[in-house]
């Protein structure tokens, strides 16, 4: 089933719909991504004292970044994958030898999203928007 496009957003199952930046360093990272790019950043407050910034090229949001959790986890980027049944892909990605290292959590309004090591052990995410 084909979706359409949320402001800058594809919507369609079985696309990389979202980017993520982890890192341990946002002030610096915002430095390089922004004078190397030519990116402006966008923050916003999560709650928890956490805070989500969004890289923006012009008015359109094209990527997040965000401190992880802990410093065990390493700076890298995330890419997101849509599905259109989070629970049934995450399910069946277990089964076939995923595992999941952020389970199932909701972002109100917006959709859902997991956090996962393929097989072979290079991390993925996917979201299913609400």
């Amino acid at each position: 089933m084909l979706r359409c496009r949320l402001g800058s957003l594809e919507l369609a199952p079985g696309i990389f719909s979202w980017r993520e930046l982890l890192t341990q360093d946002v002030e610096g990272s915002t430095k390089f991504y922004t004078d190397l790019l030519g990116w402006t950043v966008d923050s916003m407050e999560v709650g928890n004292g956490m805070t989500y910034d969004m890289f923006m090229q012009g008015p359109r949001p094209i990527a997040g970044m965000l401190k992880p959790p802990s410093a065990e986890v390493p700076n890298m980027w995330i890419n997101y994958i849509t599905v259109e049944d989070l629970d049934a892909t995450v399910e069946k990605a277990q089964s076939l030898g995923a595992h999941l290292h952020m389970p199932i959590m909701d972002v109100p309004g917006k959709g859902r999203f997991a956090g996962m090591a393929d097989p072979q052990g290079a991390p993925i995410a996917f979201w299913q928007f609400v």
